[in-house]
């Protein structure tokens, strides 16, 4: 017998019934996102390397650690699986020319990879649902997004205030940042001895890193440090606090983190985290800011953009973990045939019934009545529609409700699919 081949370490196949819980939440986010006019984008999952290293930084845990990059055997190109989307949909947009003829609302869902120690609701391949808003300026877009997820959470089950909370601050423009990146260099500086060997590393690379430390012995240190918040002009604050009207108006709660930070240059001004308490340390399941230099970075005309990213996995795992009921995926009724013989008679009333959206299993490879009543229950159908001789001859088929509470078993005809189709689908 040949060896069994065995899936890579991190990267996890997806079977029935699980995933129909991916299903689900893929068709929640395609509904939303029709609803506030965003649509949708697909990039390649291979970028070139120079991407990554010119969008997120040479200096990060992402570009230093975890990115799968190769080189291509037939032409020598550095590549690399996507670590994250934004780069790419930046990408995209700047190739394409995609803002020539104004703003664009865009969105993505897929893959991601990096090269880290898997752990639950943390993979090496990981799935992202990515937003973005690309030519707007204004914070009417920032808050807008804030209030897209909070629409998601509600379509999904969960709570803002119990299940999840909304962190928020503001990095404000690069000369702010500079300023309080020399006070943050003054004050680490100073504690010097306190830096573990990675916050001594950023000191002068990107000392906001350090702000993320989860370093125990660092905490009262990393507390003291300045905040960014008071660094912030009239015009980044005016920024801010137009999200925040924004927000208060809609009525929804949240907190100011002013060590809420990103460690990427051109971030500025909004950011904002959604966070749990029910899933341990990996606390964020939402982040998002506004990024107003990486277009221009990345080799586009200068224009504004902003969005979120959530990781999928994490975000099923927080649904099992607050009991939220993720609809099964499971057919109206199973086609129960006792003579095999039978079907060029049977197989046009399912392909109508399928017509009609009724969602319908054809027990295949025979078998006793017995064994396919099983097979039917086992497939979580609520109704077996059973072919059998003298319902066929009288031109009918028998409809028998498998479920505890259903009405009793009726006869309906094979020449009136329309008028009975209705009553399998919503039963």
């Amino acid at each position: 017998m040949a060896e069994k081949l065995l899936a890579v370490k991190g990267m996890n196949d997806i079977l029935p019934p699980d995933s129909a819980r991916w299903e689900w939440f893929e068709d929640t986010v395609r509904r939303l996102m029709a609803r506030y006019g965003y649509r949708n984008i697909r990039t390649p999952i291979v970028e070139p390397t120079a991407l990554f290293v010119r969008g997120l930084g040479e200096v990060t845990d992402i570009v230093e650690k975890e990115m799968y990059s190769f080189e291509d055997r037939m032409n020598g190109d550095r590549l690399t699986l996507r670590p994250e989307a934004t780069a790419g949909i930046v990408r995209a947009v700047n190739e394409h020319n995609a803002l020539y003829n104004g703003p664009l609302r865009v969105w993505l869902m897929g893959p991601m990879f990096r090269h880290e120690r898997p752990q639950k609701g943390r993979y090496r391949q990981f799935h992202q649902l990515d937003v973005e808003a690309l030519g707007h300026v204004g914070p009417d877009v920032d808050a807008e997004l804030i209030l897209m997820v909070r629409a998601l959470w509600r379509e999904l089950g969960l709570v803002e205030g119990r299940d999840v909370t909304l962190e928020l601050n503001s990095l404000g423009q690069i000369e702010e940042r500079q300023a309080h990146r020399a006070a943050l260099l003054a004050h680490f500086q100073d504690h010097y001895a306190e830096l573990d060997e990675d916050s001594r590393r950023r000191l002068h690379s990107n000392p906001l890193r350090i702000l993320d430390s989860k370093n125990p012995a660092m905490q009262a240190m990393v507390d003291a440090a300045p905040e960014l918040i008071d660094f912030l002009g009239a015009e980044s604050l005016a920024h801010f606090n137009a999200v925040r009207a924004v927000l208060d108006g809609a009525g929804l709660a949240y907190r100011i983190n002013p060590r809420l930070v990103r460690g990427m240059d051109y971030y500025n001004l909004t950011v904002f985290e959604w966070v749990t308490p029910h899933l341990g340390a990996q606390a964020t399941v939402c982040g998002g800011g506004r990024y107003d230099r990486l277009i221009e970075q990345l080799g586009g005309k200068p224009a504004p953009g902003v969005g979120f990213g959530l990781g999928i996995e994490r975000l099923l795992l927080l649904l099992e973990a607050v009991g939220v009921p993720v609809p099964s995926s499971v057919p109206d009724a199973y086609a129960v045939l006792p003579d095999a013989a039978a079907l060029p008679q049977v197989m046009p009333v399912l392909e109508a019934l399928r017509a009609a959206g009724v969602a319908v299993v054809l027990n295949a490879g025979g078998g006793s009545m017995k064994a396919q009543f099983k097979r039917a229950d086992a497939s979580g159908a609520r109704h077996a529609l059973i072919f059998g001789p003298d319902e066929l001859a009288r031109g009918e088929v028998a409809v028998k409700p498998l479920r505890e509470g259903m009405a009793s078993q009726t006869s309906q005809a094979l020449a009136d699919v329309a008028t009975w189709a209705d009553r399998l689908r919503n039963a």
